[in-house]
C-alpha cells in the first residue's frame, strides 16, 4: 500500500496555520464589517445641517429643573426632544434621539414611544404630509406610526 505525502489527500490532515487563519477571518470579518457599518451609520448627521448635535452625555448632564430630578431619564429625554422640536425640524430631533439611545442603551426600550410622541407632535406643528417627509428608521418605524396615528 502506497501512502500519499500530499497534504491534501492525507487523512486526518486539517490544514496548517494559513488555513486556520483563513477560517478565523471568514468567521470574524463579516461580523466586524456589519458592526463597523452599523456604528458608522448611527454617527451620520442625516439632517444635512451642520447644527450642534445632542450627545448622550448632554441628556444625562443637561440642566434639568429641580422637579425633574426624580423623573425617569426617558421622560426627561422625551420632554427635551419635544422642546427641541419647537425650534428644529423633526430630522434633527430624530438624530438626537438616536444618538441618545446609542449613548445610553437603557433608553432603547423607550425609543419607540418617544419617537411616536415626536411623530404626533410633528403633525401638530408641520401637518401630516410634511411630518411624514421626515420619517426614517429611528426606533424602527415608530415616528411614522406616530404621524399616522395623529393623522387618523
Amino acid at each position: 500500500m502506497k501512502h500519499s505525502t500530499n497534504p491534501q489527500t492525507r487523512r486526518g490532515h486539517r490544514g496548517g496555520p494559513a488555513r486556520h487563519i483563513g477560517r478565523t477571518l471568514a468567521l470574524v470579518l463579516p461580523v466586524f464589517l456589519v458592526l463597523s457599518g452599523t456604528l458608522a451609520v448611527t454617527r451620520v448627521n442625516w439632517t444635512g445641517s451642520p447644527s450642534s448635535v445632542l450627545t448622550a452625555s448632554d441628556v444625562s448632564s443637561a440642566e434639568v429643573p429641580t422637579d425633574a430630578v426624580s423623573r425617569a431619564p426617558q421622560d426627561v429625554l422625551r420632554d427635551q426632544l419635544m422642546t427641541e422640536l419647537q425650534d428644529k425640524n423633526p430630522g434633527v430631533v430624530l438624530t438626537h434621539l438616536q444618538q441618545a439611545v446609542n449613548g445610553h442603551p437603557s433608553l432603547a426600550k423607550h425609543c419607540s414611544s418617544i419617537a411616536r410622541a415626536l411623530g404626533r407632535a410633528a403633525v401638530r406643528i408641520y401637518g401630516p404630509t410634511r411630518a411624514q417627509s421626515y420619517a426614517r428608521p429611528v426606533c424602527d418605524t415608530a415616528f411614522a406610526s406616530g404621524v399616522l396615528a395623529a393623522h387618523s
